[in-house]
């Protein structure tokens, strides 16, 4: 089914298919979470993980796929990308992580561009069998993939958040899944959707590294290494701004001090703001690899030799 058609089947009233979607998976979640705090029923605490991890980026996939795609993209291809992509992203980030970043002032940046990479790569093997590549096919699979990273991603932070010093905590796991569940949109999805714009756009017939798919994966890898890093960023410039001497002394000896109450306030806004900008840049990015994808493609120009190989006269003849 074709963009349009997609579209077109999704006006005749009832809610969109996504839409539906968020909503009976957050009822189940909810539901999910209810009944594991009354009856403490410790197996359903793996439904409580699933359900809430994936819940935000299976709905914004769909989304995305009903927004229009060629042909050449299908239901299992977009289930493949979220899947064995974002599977394959995970592992290998976790891989070259392990063995290539060690504790420096730059380490999230590194994973930015490390995470990115393999998420790349992810996506070059998913689609390594489209016979032809588009530009809005790039950004919904590479969406798709990214989207995939990001749910077993938290799916992973949602485990570790059950275990506290105190025990199992089903409300630290159900805190951390709210809380990455509104930031996923703005996170692996977004970035990997751009990288894989790029990249389409570049490779319609066969696949090519120009300058602007280089450019597309640094600057994802940057907005990733700032976003990860932001909560630093928001100590480092408060310290900077606000530090008392006992407190750069306690630096100057490897310790970090404890902010007072105010400079906990500004770290806070200080991160929200800087989060706020990156994902602005991001979205703007994306909205403008969006407007272009819907540019119709120019028709070829017919070159002198054409009119010759087809038994027309040139022109002017």
């Amino acid at each position: 089914m074709t963009g349009t058609a997609r579209a077109t089947a999704t006006t005749t009233g009832r809610p969109k298919p996504w839409l539906r979607m968020f909503w009976a998976g957050l009822a189940l979640w909810a539901a999910s979470v209810l009944v594991t705090v009354v009856t403490a029923n410790a197996n359903l605490l793996p439904t409580i993980v699933l359900l809430g991890s994936f819940l935000v980026p299976v709905t914004f996939v769909v989304w995305a796929y009903e927004h229009g795609t060629s042909g050449e993209v299908t239901v299992p291809l977009l289930f493949r990308a979220f899947v064995v992509g974002g599977v394959l992203g995970v592992l290998g980030a976790s891989l070259l992580e392990r063995y290539l970043l060690h504790p420096s002032l730059f380490r999230y940046f590194g994973v930015g561009f490390i995470e990115e990479a393999v998420k790349a790569a992810a996506l070059l093997f998913v689609a390594r069998h489209l016979r032809a590549r588009t530009l809005r096919d790039g950004l919904v699979l590479g969406a798709a993939v990214g989207f995939g990273f990001a749910a077993f991603e938290s799916a992973g932070y949602a485990f570790n958040a059950l275990f506290t010093v105190h025990g199992i905590s089903v409300r630290s796991m159900v805190e951390t899944e709210i809380l990455r569940g509104l930031l996923s949109p703005l996170g692996h999805g977004l970035w990997t959707a751009i990288a894989g714009g790029a990249l389409f756009a570049a490779s319609r017939t066969h696949w090519r590294v120009t300058g602007p798919v280089v450019l597309a994966y640094a600057g994802v890898s940057v907005l990733h290494g700032l976003w990860d890093s932001m909560h630093g960023l928001a100590i480092a410039l408060t310290l900077y701004l606000t530090g008392t001497p006992w407190q750069f002394q306690l630096l100057d000896h490897g310790y970090l001090p404890r902010a007072t109450g105010a400079q906990d306030h500004l770290i806070t806004i200080l991160n929200w703001t800087g989060l706020a900008v990156v994902s602005a840049v991001a979205l703007l990015w994306l909205n403008a690899l969006t407007d272009r994808s819907r540019e119709r493609p120019r028709p070829p120009t017919a070159r002198p030799e054409d009119y010759l190989e087809s038994g027309y006269p040139k022109p002017g003849r």
